[in-house]
């Protein structure tokens, strides 16, 4: 009985099941011995065969066909460790063929598949929905295709591993085109780029920079260009290369000319012009790599007078300076868009002037600004002349050595037919013999590539075209001798 007793409490180890077989045909559930797979669905032949779902312990799942115990036809598959989801074509347990993955960080992909990775033709929405379109191989974007970024640009053209390289068309959202060689995703080999500001670009690229790009804007001529007063003069410009070549890989860069006069003073043996600044328009001095510091001048140019190019050395001659109180309503008229008699004068800073010539477009390297001239002092600048050490040529006042202003009272008047509709133009009022600065300057916006070429200075004299006697000067023998600021 005790022995019995004993049996019947326990002592003895119970005798375990075997293991729940899984269903031979038809629907059943079988879960696994390890208890990490859980299948419900149909069965054939004890294997999983048909439609079912194949459940994991740690959340994952996939549910779909099944033939001869594996995963194979149609399906979806959610993987736990990464929260991606992919529903499509299945072959043995791996996505191969067409599908859609949704990937749990943003995204997705639709196309074709091989052992679970991209291949073949498909579209890729990434997290910042960019969108891919095109080629893929082991995962990656490879082949041709085309892509769509978040900034707006988008490109079409060859891909490796992920990067651009081969030919590819870039379209910025900003109206810019590149068109050429890609390599390691960026501007590689020969190529050519059309930029928004109207700049082109058409040459080599290394490592996404122009191999031949423009450094520098130079005023081609001697250091010095002197030009007789009343005379247009025509500056040639080349865009070069830090090597000194012409840059005419590049085209469309927008150069501006304004003028500056001396503001420093001057030797007493110079015949130059000297102003003072009336004290309502006040201006910093520009700094210039000549040796000395310029005030802004006004700049005209033939054809806003209405006269054919180079018409105005041959027909004007030698024009005398204007009062301040002449020039100012010529001026305003002039700013305001007035009758086309009167001048349209280029202004020395920004490129506001109505007048065409004011900028030029950088043509393979090359721009050139034709028959242009200094025009007279605008009414913020007082005069003074330096006079000349020929005592024949000086004059006095009571207060010496200064000689004033003063208007002849006819200037000799332009051919008739000059312009191109047969009237006569205006006198052309010029500026007073001295040292002048002419500036060059990169205006294209918004910067080629994020750089704007350094202003180009040419150092510019103004000669007089014939003696200038002041009848009522006494004679004196005094030499040459600088005029003092009132």
């Amino acid at each position: 009985m005790a022995g019995a007793g004993k049996g019947s409490s326990g002592s003895l180890p119970r005798r375990q099941d075997p293991p729940r077989r899984p269903p031979k045909d038809g629907y059943g559930v079988y879960e696994y011995p390890n208890s990490f797979f859980r299948y419900e669905g149909e069965w054939k032949g004890g294997k999983k065969h048909g439609h079912g779902k194949l459940l994991f312990k740690d959340g994952s799942y996939y549910e779909g066909e099944f033939v001869d115990g594996e995963i194979t036809g149609q399906g979806c598959r959610h993987w736990a460790w990464s929260g991606n989801t992919y529903c499509g074509h299945f072959v043995l347990g791996e996505p191969q063929g067409h599908g859609t993955m949704k990937y749990k960080a943003g995204g997705h992909y639709e196309g074709e598949l091989s052992h679970g990775l991209r291949e073949g033709q498909g579209v890729l929405v990434d997290v910042d929905g960019q969108v891919y379109q095109g080629s893929f191989h082991d995962n990656k974007r490879h082949g041709h295709g085309q892509m769509r970024f978040k900034n707006g640009d988008k490109y079409e053209g060859d891909w490796i591993q992920d990067q651009r390289q081969g030919h590819g068309v870039l379209c910025c959202a900003d109206g810019s085109t590149y068109e050429g060689q890609w390599h390691s995703d960026v501007f590689s080999g020969l190529g050519s780029l059309t930029h928004c500001s109207g700049v082109t670009y058409c040459g080599m690229w290394i490592n996404g920079h122009p191999a031949a790009q423009a450094s520098r804007i130079v005023v081609l001529g001697p250091e010095v260009l002197e030009v007789v007063q009343g005379s247009s003069f025509t500056l040639n410009i080349q865009l070069q290369q830090d090597n000194g070549r012409v840059a005419k890989s590049e085209s469309g860069r927008a150069l501006k000319i304004s003028g500056g006069v001396r503001y420093v003073q001057l030797s007493a043996f110079s015949k130059v012009s000297f102003f003072k600044m009336d004290k309502d328009h006040q201006e910093t001095p520009i700094q210039t790599p000549l040796g000395f510091q310029c005030i802004s001048y006004p700049l005209c140019t033939a054809l806003s007078w209405g006269l054919e190019p180079r018409v105005l050395t041959e027909s004007t001659g030698a024009i005398s300076p204007l009062s301040m109180g002449d020039l100012e309503p010529v001026l305003d008229s002039g700013a305001a868009g007035g009758p086309e008699d009167t001048p349209s004068f280029l202004p020395a800073r920004g490129c506001e002037s109505s007048n065409p010539e004011a900028c030029q477009r950088v043509e393979y390297g090359h721009a050139e600004f034709v028959d242009v001239f200094l025009g007279p002092p605008p009414p913020r600048l007082q005069p003074f002349l330096f006079l000349p050490s020929d005592p024949e040529k000086a004059c006095s006042r009571p207060r010496e050595g200064l000689c004033p202003v003063r208007r002849r009272p006819n200037a000799q008047e332009p051919p008739g037919g000059s312009r191109p509709d047969g009237t006569t133009a205006e006198p052309v009022p010029a500026a007073y013999p001295g040292e002048y600065v002419v500036m060059i300057s990169d205006v294209t916006t918004p910067p080629f590539l994020g750089r704007t070429l350094p202003t180009a200075f040419k150092h510019l004299r103004v000669l007089a075209k014939g003696p200038a006697s002041c009848p009522d000067a006494p004679k004196s023998s005094e030499g040459s001798r600088r005029l003092p600021l009132s």
